[in-house]
């Protein structure tokens, strides 16, 4: 306990309740870190800010000066941040012929030119604190391919790039930037998929670790992160079961499991 105490969090992508961003910003704060929770939703925000004791502000990561005004009153509740945590993401599927150009635009904004803005703020802002930490999330899809996927995987491989320019660039001002790739995770932006019968079966079988991920998984390595004792930067770190060892299943391979399971 107290791993994260006096420590101020930022956490974006935290209005959807259970989500990863609202589990990882409860496990910051029973670690004695005082929290900001972010994203589009005021209601839903407030609520969970009083939950835990925190202080919440509406944030479009798409808009610069809106990640901008999240920094700013994040230091006028606290007057400091040393953390910052951005889960937002938009896990689109789509083939690649069928992707259209205004699905390639909103997964750019909030997954290239977001991520963008999260770090080019908080980057100064940490660093003119004394430094800090800053997690991102990647997805074990840019490095085990999944079908379907190619936007969300080309935004993410490119955010993945901009943590180690990031990190390279403010590490001698003590901030650390680092990325997480989770694989697939039972949360509210996958929740209709994993109603599906069959189709957790289907991936299962390529996690060494024989389960799937869960939000708490995320949050204990960005715990780690965010404290003290981690001496990384520039780096995704693989939080998926092992999966990147091996592959994520092939699109018959899931139909088939599908079909099994409702018994066609």
């Amino acid at each position: 306990m107290n791993r994260l105490e006096a420590k101020v969090a930022v956490v974006l992508g935290a209005a959807g309740e259970n989500n990863m961003g609202q589990v990882i910003a409860r496990r910051f704060a029973a670690e004695g870190a005082r929290v900001v929770v972010a994203g589009r939703n005021d209601a839903a925000l407030g609520k969970f800010a009083a939950e835990i004791n925190g202080h919440h502000h509406v944030c479009d990561i798409t808009r610069k000066q809106d990640v901008a005004a999240l920094s700013r009153a994040a230091v006028d509740c606290y007057g400091r941040v040393d953390i910052a945590i951005n889960c937002t993401g938009n896990g689109l599927m789509a083939r690649l012929r069928d992707t259209t150009e205004e699905q390639l635009d909103q997964l750019t904004a909030l997954q290239f030119k977001g991520t963008f803005f999260f770090l080019q703020v908080f980057a100064e802002q940490l660093a003119s604190s004394g430094g800090g930490s800053i997690v991102t999330m990647s997805s074990a899809s840019v490095y085990a391919l999944l079908y379907n996927h190619g936007a969300y995987i080309g935004t993410k491989a490119a955010a993945d790039a901009l943590v180690r320019c990031f990190a390279n660039e403010y590490g001698a001002r003590g901030v650390k930037v680092n990325s997480i790739a989770p694989g697939l995770t039972s949360t509210p932006m996958t929740s209709r998929e994993m109603q599906m019968p069959g189709l957790e079966a289907a991936f299962l079988k390529e996690y060494p670790l024989g389960r799937i991920g869960t939000p708490q998984d995320v949050a204990e390595a960005a715990l780690w992160l965010a404290s003290g004792e981690s001496f990384m930067t520039g780096q995704v770190l693989q939080v998926n079961g092992g999966l990147t060892l091996r592959r994520n299943p092939l699109p018959r391979e899931i139909n088939a499991s599908l079909a099994a399971a409702s018994g066609s």
